[in-house]
């Protein structure tokens, strides 16, 4: 599950930076130059607005955090930058890679984080969702855990949010996704496995999906024990391309999940117009549900909603039996949270040498071809 445009992280600082900067103003114009100046940074005007600076590794930090002071919010979000290696005007491939000021200091802020996925420090955990009827392992989430250079592993909603302020979004949902499959094989999952994808990080489903569809039939896992369970859904907001992903999905035999349903009305729209296989309620609605009347008649609703249309109802975040009590009353299918199961690691001591040695094999020469 490889895709070399996404995987193929441009990199934007060298042993000797060539810094091309493009200002929205001449008082932005003034302020950068006046940066180079007191750093005594090789600087030189090639436009009215536009300045072109040299600045050395070990001083590339206190630059790039400096223009980062210096400048307003809204002079960061309209100054373009792109950066090159050698002397001399930018190339085409140099311009190509132009960004806002924004997103070249979340870039360098997120070093750590384009390391991490080079290196593979990253693996995927995984909680049960259990059958409300009898409390059997009906599934399991696939959670991203990532790791940083001291092996310490960084929040997801950190690690998932500086990845989309520094334009890395596209490569790490399809890590986590590639992450979820290669897991759960090596673990030799043994029941239907949730995989997270972001709609806004998908550029055009035919393309950039089927690298994802190509590595579950690769590594031997059937489409129809594959839910595809759309995040950030209260963003959602070009339906036709969400519809799209979702086509492909099908198309390929997966099904569908949507997240957080109950946490905005943008929840309630996407549930009729996407008709997915399963919702999960959010899981503020959930806790404590069993002794507040203002959640348990929104949580009935929404139970009731799906059922008449045929959709599978998840309660995510269950904690204490009194709530999963009353979620069992209240006709929910599946249940999740801590009081059936924390996030773990699966255990791989019952995979054979021969048996890893296949799961490389049939992720490799994907991982080669992306190179």
């Amino acid at each position: 599950m490889y895709c070399a445009d996404c995987e193929s992280i441009d990199d934007y600082f060298f042993d000797t930076t060539h810094f091309w900067i493009f200002v929205p103003t001449l008082e932005t114009f003034s302020k950068v130059a006046g940066l180079c100046g007191s750093m005594d940074i090789n600087a030189a005007q090639q436009s009215d607005y536009c300045i072109s600076c040299v600045v050395e590794r070990p001083a590339i930090q206190k630059f790039i955090m400096s223009m980062n002071g210096a400048l307003e919010s809204k002079e960061k979000e309209n100054t373009k930058v792109t950066t090159a290696c050698h002397d001399g005007a930018p190339s085409i491939d140099d311009m190509g890679r132009i960004v806002t000021l924004e997103i070249l200091v979340n870039r360098y802020q997120a070093k750590w984080l384009i390391d991490s996925i080079e290196k593979e420090r990253y693996e995927t955990w995984f909680q049960p969702i259990i059958n409300a009827r009898d409390e059997s392992v009906f599934a399991h989430e696939g959670l991203f855990r990532v790791r940083d250079s001291d092996e310490s592993i960084v929040p997801p909603a950190l690690a998932f949010k500086l990845a989309e302020k520094s334009d890395l979004l596209f490569s790490l949902d399809l890590v986590a996704r590639r992450s979820a499959v290669e897991c759960a094989a090596r673990g030799k999952l043994n029941s239907k496995l949730f995989i997270n994808f972001n709609p806004s990080s998908i550029y055009d489903p035919s393309y950039c999906l089927r690298a994802t569809a190509a590595a579950i039939s690769e590594i031997g896992l059937s489409p129809s024990d594959i839910v595809f369970e759309v995040t950030e859904t209260h963003r959602a907001d070009d339906l036709n391309h969400l519809k799209g992903i979702l086509a492909f999905y099908r198309n390929a035999g997966f099904q569908i999940a949507l997240d957080d349903i109950g946490s905005g009305w943008s929840g309630l729209n996407l549930l009729q117009s996407l008709r997915p296989d399963f919702v999960k309620i959010d899981m503020e609605l959930v806790r404590g549900v069993h002794n507040d009347a203002y959640k348990q008649n929104i949580v009935n609703s929404l139970i009731q909603i799906a059922n008449r249309s045929g959709i599978e109802v998840i309660a995510e975040g269950v904690e204490t039996e009194d709530e999963a009590s009353w979620l069992k009353n209240a006709k929910a299918d599946y249940l999740q949270g801590y009081l059936y199961g924390r996030p773990a690691p699966l255990s791989t001591q019952t995979l054979s040498a021969e048996e890893a040695q296949q799961i490389d094999q049939k992720m490799n020469p994907l991982k080669a071809a992306a190179k």
